[in-house]
């Protein structure tokens, strides 16, 4: 990742990250909404198949919308979900905010 790649996300998940790690608000802006995504997926298990229970427990650890931001884990690529179960996906089948513009 390039230096300027690098400085955009700090400066996005400075802006929409509390003291705490707790995300203030979910960005509208597609480009800083993947990156706090990725960020978050970041701290699942790779090799860890998740409950629905245990993706929203997880996910409440960062904001209170847990519905919303698990389908955008699953509309982006960066989980599976089968019967019922979570899975984070290899990291070259995620969404790349990296490319947008």
């Amino acid at each position: 990742m390039t230096a300027s790649l690098e400085n955009y996300q700090k400066s996005v998940l400075n802006a929409f990250l509390n003291k705490e790690g707790r995300l203030k608000n979910i960005p509208s802006q597609k480009k800083k909404k993947l990156v706090v995504l990725e960020y978050l997926v970041q701290q699942l298990d790779d090799n860890h198949t998740y409950t629905e229970r245990e993706i929203n427990e997880f996910i409440k650890k960062y904001h209170e919308d847990f519905c919303t931001i698990r389908r955008e884990f699953i509309v982006n690529g960066y989980m599976d979900r089968e019967d019922g179960n979570y899975k984070k996906r290899d990291e070259s089948l995620w969404t790349n905010w990296q490319e947008l513009k």
